[in-house]
């Protein structure tokens, strides 16, 4: 099927995860079948300032996705005085060092005057504020009733990296990332903006009870579509991704992970049997609409990464709506949830399961579905075309093509349709030499990057160095610069390695090549640092 023109594309990714410090790691994780819940012990939760009544009490839910350097963050790269970067949400600037990354990893300078980016994400609840800024803290009621609310986190992106587009937050609990996306997508179809940064973030501790027929599991897994499932656990996290129309996405040469064919918004309304209880119409609804604007039908599908909370309820839900939107043209298809592997990231969980989807369609692999034994009886998937699969399978179809669901509590609920990105056509071999130019904010964070630059040259022979030379000149530009003309990629590894070492650099104008595509480079160094304030049980 051809293109209308409506199309997005996903240009650039970024995100940290429990057990994964980023995208590459989490995909590596996924395809392996890493269960990433840690199951906390009493010392650890003293440590996190668990109280120890809290500790005594048997309903505690242990297991939890825990995060990696949660509270690190490069407070002078970001321009965030210290004293301000102690007490910022550290939500807000696990966002603001993602929404770089992923910039970076998109070779999009958001200083170019010609681009408009925009930013939509959604936060959790700022528990750091709660559990470790009590009354009392200097500035307190303003630091409560201002920046350091979810409502601001796509504000302070917008002003840490200098984005004039628009900065939207997206608030609708479970589902907050991908309404996000959803906006993100409209917002560039409606040319309010030229790229859009779009994702969520979680920080959450291992507080939280297990009760009897509710959303939190006993051990803080999550068994998405298994008679024994009793809810997921939370975990900490953060996903990024960058969106362009394709067909701007194309001319410049950016590299497209995937391309979002179509997607839909909406809420259960009334027809439900209570508040926090999802609804099947309106599951139904949102899925059948996405699907309509794409003009393909639930037979084009091979894969849904689901919303899969793991409930009993809700899974059957899930399944029933997905058989309704999808029709009796169906064929296989497999049914999967990032939950069952990183928790509930909550906020962030949308987006998750994108990433995972868009992988999952660029490599043509399956990820399994961990703690899945027996199949929720209440959910008819012997009866259906629906499967979950229990180790990583291959792509069974020649298309690629999936859906993605997230269903927030309280009923708005988001569905994405991700299709395999348009293959590269037929390129001549590179002809004359190219400058590369690397530029950052200091000379030590410049030659670290040019050494890890010769680094993944070096391991990468295949790599054409117009691809780099492209690469380099999209991305954000630092006070210092160092560019050579290279006429080969031994050259330029050797150059690159004399930049490393402290040698001589030049300065000069680079642009983009013209016919370069975009391709996977390290990307500045940052140096966190701990910004956290410390509690006692």
């Amino acid at each position: 099927m051809g293109y209308s023109g409506d199309e997005i594309a996903v240009v650039g990714l970024a995100g940290r995860f429990p057990g994964a410090p980023d995208v590459p790691s989490l995909w590596r994780n996924l395809l392996d079948g890493v269960d990433a819940v840690h199951d906390h012990t009493d010392d650890e939760l003293r440590a996190l300032g668990v109280p120890e009544s809290l500790i005594a009490d048997p309903g505690l839910v242990r297991g939890h996705g825990r995060l990696a350097g949660v509270a690190d963050f490069d407070a002078a790269f970001f321009d965030v005085p210290e004293a301000e970067a102690r007490l910022m949400d550290p939500q807000q600037r696990l966002f603001v060092e993602q929404s770089w990354v992923a910039l970076q990893d998109a070779a999009v300078d958001p200083a170019d005057p010609g681009r408009a980016v925009g930013v939509f994400a959604g936060a959790s609840a700022n528990r750091y504020f709660l559990f470790r800024l009590p009354a009392g803290t200097e500035d307190w009621e303003d630091r409560l009733a201002a920046r350091w609310a979810p409502d601001y986190l796509p504000a302070q992106v917008a002003y840490r990296l200098g984005l004039t587009g628009p900065a939207l937050a997206v608030q609708t609990a479970c589902s907050s990332s991908l309404v996000a996306v959803c906006t993100a997508a409209q917002n560039l179809l409606d040319f309010r903006c030229d790229v859009a940064l779009a994702g969520g973030v979680s920080v959450t501790e291992p507080r939280f009870r297990h009760t009897p027929g509710g959303l939190v599991s006993p051990d803080g897994r999550c068994r998405a579509f298994d008679a024994d499932g009793q809810g997921s656990g939370y975990g900490s996290g953060v996903a990024v991704v960058v969106l362009e129309r394709l067909a701007d996405a194309l001319e410049r040469g950016a590299q497209v992970y995937a391309v979002l064919r179509g997607w839909a918004v909406n809420n259960d309304g009334a027809a439900r049997a209570g508040f926090a209880v999802p609804g099947l119409d309106g599951q139904v609804a949102v899925v059948a609409e996405a699907l309509a604007s794409t003009g393909l039908t639930g037979a084009d599908i091979g894969y849904v990464e689901a919303h899969g909370s793991g409930t009993p309820v809700g899974d059957a839900i899930e399944v029933a709506a997905l058989a309704q939107a999808f029709g009796g043209s169906a064929g296989p298809c497999a049914l999967g949830s990032v939950k069952s592997n990183l928790g509930n990231l909550d906020a962030a969980a949308g987006v998750a399961g994108l990433v995972k989807a868009v992988l999952a369609v660029r490599d043509g692999m399956i990820p399994a579905t961990l703690h899945h034994d027996v199949p929720n009886p209440e959910a008819d998937l012997a009866g259906g075309p629906f499967f979950v699969p229990v180790k990583t399978t291959g792509w069974a179809r020649p298309d690629r093509r999936a859906g993605v669901s997230s269903f927030g509590l309280g009923g708005t609920n988001a569905h994405v349709v991700v299709e395999r990105a348009p293959l590269d056509p037929p390129r001549p071999a590179p002809a004359g030499p190219r400058a590369l130019v690397v530029s950052a904010r200091t000379p030590e964070a410049l030659r670290l990057l040019a050494a890890r630059l010769a680094a993944r040259l070096a391991a990468e022979p295949g790599l054409r160095l117009d691809d780099v030379a492209h690469t380099l000149a999209g991305r954000a530009r630092y006070a210092c610069r160092a560019v050579r003309t290279c006429p080969d990629l031994p050259s330029a590894i050797a150059w690159l390695d004399g930049v490393a070492a402290g040698g001589p650099v030049e300065d000069a104008e680079v642009g983009r090549v013209p016919g370069g595509r975009v391709v996977p480079l390290p990307h500045h160094p940052l140096h966190p640092r701990r910004h956290w304030v410390e509690v006692a049980p």
